[in-house]
């Protein structure tokens, strides 16, 4: 008998009304449809905010790192790349960055038109970990200094193709530099 009525053109037609007329799931399909770009907008969006934080505070520490150079404090306690690196960069900026994969090239250029501020290619061995080598030369009184600081951020593939990365192994390289001239001593 149930097989009866439905197959009529008036069961059927009394089907369809009560399937079009009834809404009471088409809210959860609604939020099915827009839930997923909402959530890779969202993601996007606290990547995007992570990325810039985390350069801007690069980018001050390494003003601050700088002024220690040019003003010969870091000259005068003879600090190495290695007590530079932990002793004035890493202090500052330890809750965004592990410091072991902090990268600091300091070098003395002959004059303003041949310093390197330009962002370096970084080349890696099979293991992912930077085989860059990087100068460590505070200069002296009277010098002009180029102090780059890089940082590899890693990078999650976002969703719907978003993707900040820029170097070949898919992360961000992430640096901040400052070009100086050492003041004169005293």
């Amino acid at each position: 008998m149930i097989g009866a009525r439905a197959a009529s053109p008036a069961g059927h037609r009394n089907a369809c009304r009560a399937f079009v007329s009834d809404n009471r799931a088409a809210t959860a399909v609604e939020f099915a449809l827009v839930a997923a770009p909402f959530l890779a907008l969202i993601i996007a969006l606290i990547q995007t905010f992570l990325v810039f934080f985390a350069q801007q505070l690069l980018e001050s520490v390494v003003q601050q790192s700088a002024r220690m150079v040019m003003t010969g404090q870091v000259q005068a306690q003879t600090l190495t790349q290695d007590a530079f690196k932990q002793q004035v960069v890493c202090k500052k900026i330890l809750i965004f960055f592990d410091c072991n994969g902090v990268m600091i090239d300091l070098q003395v250029a002959n004059a303003w038109s041949s310093a390197n501020t330009a962002m370096p290619t970084l080349t890696f061995d099979s293991k992912g970990t930077v085989t860059n080598t990087w100068q460590y030369n505070p200069g002296n009184a009277g010098d002009i200094v180029v102090l780059r600081v890089m940082y590899v951020w890693p990078v999650v593939l976002g969703p719907l193709g978003f993707n900040l990365s820029n170097v070949s192994n898919g992360n961000r390289l992430m640096m901040g530099s400052a070009a100086f001239q050492n003041e004169p001593s005293s």
